[in-house]
């Protein structure tokens, strides 16, 4: 980010919000002070999980059922650090996913129960200079994120077996990308602490790591000032995606 770039306000026309991620605590890592946000402007806000975690990097010797099930758990308590109470967990194997047809449909699912207006999801293109960033899964999901938005979830001849369900097709009007080149920033100035809330019940990715809140205070001044804002704002990065 080189230059200032516009900060969100809220539109009241938006009323609804899907957040569809690859692993319990991607939201929390990219988004919980934005979901904090919408939330508080009265936003209905859903997650979709794809996988439970059963393969997250921690040292315990749980199964990987066990892991999903503590997961899970702590991906629902952070939620409600937020206000968001409605998640969906797809249940993938951990680390491999793939952008399939199957997956494209359940999230289609997804969308056209929630039927939201606002679509956020995972940054679909790898990048070089922190790879870190580009779990396989996250570029997965995110992809797949996206054909599901379009054409998947608006057009009747997709998945016809969602309409015979039940599912009627729903156009998105927007997707925002976490983790992208941005275009758009959210200030959390006033949500941060409901971000770091939400980390810290991710207890067995993150324990009780005493630098926690210093480095999510860290990065989201840095996104700040990269786009622009003044100390002591700060901020969350999406690139904003037109899709209706």
């Amino acid at each position: 980010m080189s230059k200032q770039l516009p900060v969100y306000r809220h539109d009241p026309s938006l009323s609804k919000a899907l957040v569809v991620v690859a692993h319990p605590d991607d939201v929390d890592f990219g988004a919980a002070g934005t979901i904090a946000y919408l939330t508080s402007h009265g936003v209905d806000v859903a997650y979709c999980v794809v996988t439970s975690g059963d393969a997250g990097g921690d040292d315990s010797t749980d199964t990987p059922e066990e892991r999903a099930l503590i997961r899970e758990a702590e991906q629902t308590a952070a939620a409600k650090e937020v206000g968001v109470t409605d998640l969906t967990f797809l249940r993938l194997p951990d680390g491999q996913v793939e952008v399939t047809l199957a997956l494209r449909k359940e999230i289609a699912r997804v969308i056209r129960h929630h039927r939201p207006d606002l679509v956020i999801a995972q940054n679909p293109e790898r990048n070089y200079e922190r790879v870190f960033s580009s779990h396989p899964d996250h570029m997965a999901v995110g992809e797949a994120t996206l054909r599901a938005v379009y054409p998947d979830a608006r057009n009747p001849h997709a998945f016809t077996e969602l309409v015979r369900e039940g599912f009627a097709p729903h156009v998105v009007s927007e997707v925002w990308l976490s983790g992208a080149s941005p275009t758009m920033v959210v200030d959390i100035t006033k949500t941060i602490d409901q971000k770091i809330a939400a980390l810290k019940r991710h207890v067995s990715q993150i324990g009780d790591r005493e630098d926690l809140e210093p480095m999510m205070r860290t990065w989201a001044r840095a996104t700040a000032k990269s786009a622009g804002l003044k100390k002591p704002q700060l901020a969350e990065a999406f690139r904003v995606v037109v899709t209706k």
